[in-house]
């Protein structure tokens, strides 16, 4: 599956099927920056995974608020809609591919 963006309003629609890995990002972070690539590199290496990047502004504030966003880059996974775990900060390719294959196999 290609790289999706959310928004508030399209969120739940993205995350509902599927496990789901969902990139919280800003332009001015510069960590967000440095992960962005690695992210997209890994979703083009696992089409069975759904990968979004939603940025943080002032136009969305609400999903980030919901989900108690409060340091970025943060990634959430989600497992057909329902949130199973959070991480946050920069990850290379290895260790974001070991967590995505943890996640499919649980």
């Amino acid at each position: 599956m290609a790289l999706e963006h959310a928004n508030d309003q399209n969120f739940a629609d993205l995350v509902k099927n599927g496990v789901t890995l969902v990139d919280f990002w800003a332009s001015w972070c510069g960590p967000c920056r440095m992960f962005g690539p690695i992210f997209e590199s890994v979703s083009a290496q696992m089409p069975d995974v759904n990968f979004v990047k939603f940025e943080i502004d002032e136009a969305n504030r609400r999903t980030p608020a919901k989900y108690g966003i409060r340091s970025i880059p943060s990634i959430l996974a989600f497992r057909n809609g329902e949130l199973v775990e959070a991480r946050t900060g920069v990850m290379d390719p290895e260790t974001l591919t070991a967590w995505i294959e943890e996640l499919k196999g649980a």
